[in-house]
């Protein structure tokens, strides 16, 4: 365990942190094939012992549609330094599914498995929507080379946009360190009829909230998203609630 938290200290000290408002943990899983329900049960003995382990709240969302993985485990975190504490990783060891071993029998339930540290909005905010909604649009962008900061402020021109259209914004957290990809955004709604919306908005209406947030249209926002990417995948997800 001291060679491994030495480890993960080397590389926290060569992470820039990006002025985003808190840290998050993410995990991706693919579950092996029949063995969803389980792995399922697995993660939320996890998530209803969460103050136990030393971690805030997990949220665990199901793939509905659109991706390759079958669940998302997302939850806040302190900061960096405290997260990979020796006590805290220990206290997470002691879980059933948050921090196994190479090649545990976690492992026979999990057929991929992909972690990340991110950047994203306030704690206090991102746990309201979680309790609130329980339909999900999760988006995951990879940019091209030397556009990162140009793809993370579209994202942010995007939620203006919606803002303009009385619309809910995406979430969006930036990768700190952990996974290929660059941005996630998350969009929160009560169901699949809330994220499709009530379609009366007019395009006039549209085009010029598109212009006020600085693109050249409405038009004109999903080939400028596109302009900036090398890969992107987007999904649709509900909440799995434990109690």
């Amino acid at each position: 365990m001291e060679k491994t938290v030495s480890l993960v200290l080397l590389v926290l000290i060569s992470i820039p942190l990006f002025a985003q408002e808190q840290q998050y943990k993410l995990t991706l899983l693919r579950a092996n094939p029949g063995d969803l329900l389980e792995l399922i049960e697995v993660i939320k003995e996890d998530i209803s012992e969460h103050e136990s382990l030393g971690i805030d709240k997990p949220y665990l969302l199901r793939h509905s549609q659109g991706d390759q993985w079958d669940l998302m485990l997302v939850y806040p975190i302190e900061n960096l330094s405290s997260y990979f504490s020796e006590e805290q990783m220990i206290n997470r060891t002691a879980s059933s599914s948050l921090e196994k071993s190479y090649g545990s029998s976690f492992f026979d339930l999990v057929s991929f498995q992909e972690e990340a540290i991110v950047e994203g909005p306030d704690k206090e905010l991102f746990n309201e929507w979680f309790e609130e909604y329980s339909y999900f649009h999760i988006e995951i962008f990879t940019a091209l080379a030397g556009k990162q900061a140009e793809l993370l402020k579209q994202r942010k021109m995007e939620n203006e946009f919606y803002s303009h259209i009385n619309h809910k914004g995406n979430f969006i957290f930036t990768r700190v360190f952990g996974p290929s990809w660059d941005i996630l955004t998350i969009g929160a709604y009560y169901n699949i009829q809330d994220f499709a919306g009530d379609g009366s908005t007019t395009f006039e209406e549209e085009d010029e909230a598109a212009k006020k947030a600085g693109f050249d249209g409405v038009n004109y926002i999903g080939s400028y998203l596109r302009s900036l990417l090398l890969h992107h995948h987007d999904t649709l997800a509900n909440k799995v609630n434990v109690d």
